[in-house]
């Protein structure tokens, strides 16, 4: 994990890090075993469906970018997370860093974030 530590424009200082996340520690997304799957696709072939599917997915798209990891931005007030991590981005200069850090979207503060801080 590379770490920097820079200041924006309006005097905020902000440290960057890359988080990469190991493979046991990433979500699987289909967590049932194969006979489940046998039993469910028998059950869907005999039951009555409806013809279009209601679930909603929510930010599927970020899952599959969370698998290479993100660069977090964290200051005092906020942390934001940019993916995917840009190349090269240890070795940028602030205008840059700055550059990722308006790209990069916020992220919930947990409690215990927020009482280290």
């Amino acid at each position: 994990m590379a770490l920097r530590t820079f200041t924006d424009s309006t005097g905020r200082e902000w440290e960057v890090y890359d988080v990469i996340p190991r493979s046991e520690e990433r979500r699987h997304y289909d967590r049932r075993s194969l006979a489940a799957d046998d039993d469910a696709m028998a059950a869907a072939e005999s039951a009555d469906r409806r013809d279009a599917d209601r679930r909603l997915t929510v930010g599927g798209a970020e899952h599959i970018s969370a698998r290479t990891g993100w660069l977090c931005f964290d200051s005092q007030e906020e942390r934001r997370r940019l993916m995917p991590i840009p190349e090269g981005w240890e070795r940028s200069d602030e205008g840059t860093l700055e550059g990722y850090l308006r790209e990069a979207r916020p992220a919930r503060l947990s409690a215990e974030f927020r009482s280290a801080k």
